[in-house]
């Protein structure tokens, strides 16, 4: 009886225990699914010590690409008839024939989107259609005032300048945007490139659905400039972090999508460069940032890869990367240490040749230098 006793006296401690222990194990399931479920940024800690947002931890099943689907996408790279442009976009076009048609590789058409407002030499050896670079005092005149009046520009025989206030850059979104209207483009998907990109992997559509797919830059840092970037990103659209850390290039993104964006691009590109304050916060990454604020304004985020591109001399390895970003002198000694910010004993900066193409006969690089070094030596030409 005793012991009878004192099992019912214990009884309804376990049940508690129980009760409880049931409890938290649901809570902590019910967090786990909910967590993993989430559509939310995530932060990854960068090897040069940045820190880099994903909008995306899990694609929603309703735009994830099927299974071995093709969706190919358009090659467009904006250029200029300068001599340091054209051997750029020969070398690219060069190499986007050799990966085009190579298993894994979704890509479409290429078009060299030429903004000098005239033919140039190559018309013929690289599919090319011609738009107007934008004139000066663009600032003085709205955007589309300048659209109408640029409809009927046959009527006016003052010859429309090359740049505004001399930075060329802002010719891009300027460029993407008469292309867009002007051209036939038949794929669903646009690769926006630069001259000075080298496919070197057969590259697939990183994109899903209405998210596009972009390289994460380390210096392009939005928490960095809430204060210039409020002038264009309002509180009501949320807080700057919604502002992915990309340029437009490299992107993968829906032609429609990018119908909707390019004009506003263009506009937030203009403002930010007549701002005083913006025009010496973001310098030469000006146009990167406007078309990260453009985006977001249009409530798009980024799948952000940084496997999509490489950038020589601070990635070492290839990998399974896609493309090369040579914007970065390589400068290093015969003993293959970087030389970074002097002049190499041996060097590989395409600054070097504003007047021609790297020469076929440039040296090898030296012995300890960089696996990406030696490969971008391989693909120069």
């Amino acid at each position: 009886m005793i012991v009878r006793k004192n099992m019912g006296r214990a009884s309804p401690l376990v049940l508690v225990t129980l009760v409880l222990g049931f409890c938290f194990a649901t809570y902590n399931l019910v967090t786990m699914i909910m967590h993993s479920r989430a559509i939310s940024k995530w932060v990854e800690d960068d090897a040069n010590g940045g820190i880099f947002f994903d909008p995306v931890i899990k694609m929603p099943e309703n735009v994830r690409k099927p299974k071995n689907a093709r969706l190919p996408f358009h090659v467009a790279v904006t250029a200029t008839d300068a001599t340091y442009s054209q051997w750029q976009c020969r070398i690219m076009y060069y190499w986007y024939k050799k990966k085009k048609d190579l298993p894994g590789s979704d890509m479409g058409g290429f078009t060299r989107i030429l903004h000098s407002g005239s033919p140039d030499n190559f018309m013929d050896e690289i599919p090319t259609i011609v738009v107007d670079p934008l004139p000066e005092g663009l600032d003085r005149v709205s955007f589309l005032l300048y659209h109408i009046l640029n409809q009927h520009r046959a009527a006016f025989s003052e010859k429309i300048p090359l740049s505004y206030q001399g930075y060329i850059v802002l010719n891009r979104p300027w460029a993407f945007v008469q292309w867009l209207e002007k051209a036939t483009i038949e794929e669903d998907y646009i690769l926006m490139a630069e001259p000075d990109h080298i496919f070197i992997n057969p590259l697939p559509n990183l994109a899903s659905g209405g998210f596009p797919a972009a390289f994460p830059f380390f210096y392009i840092k939005p928490a960095d400039y809430g204060k210039v970037l409020r002038k264009f990103f309002p509180e009501e659209m949320g807080p700057v972090t919604n502002i992915d850390p990309i340029g437009n290039s490299p992107v993968i993104i829906k032609k429609d999508l990018l119908k909707k964006i390019a004009p506003t691009w263009m506009n937030v590109s203009l403002k930010m460069k007549d701002d005083p304050e913006t025009d010496e916060a973001f310098g030469w990454v000006l146009e990167m940032y406007a078309y990260a604020v453009g985006s977001a304004l249009h409530g798009v985020q980024h799948i952000l890869r940084k496997d999509f591109m490489l950038q020589p001399p601070w990635d070492f390895e290839i990998g399974k990367k896609f493309i090369i970003h040579y914007t970065y002198g390589c400068d290093y000694n015969m003993k293959g240490e970087l030389m970074y910010g002097e002049i190499g004993e041996w060097r590989f900066d395409k600054r070097s040749f504003l007047r021609g193409p790297p020469p076929r006969n440039l040296s090898l690089p030296p012995p300890g230098v960089p696996e990406s070094v030696v490969c971008l030596y391989k693909y120069r030409y």
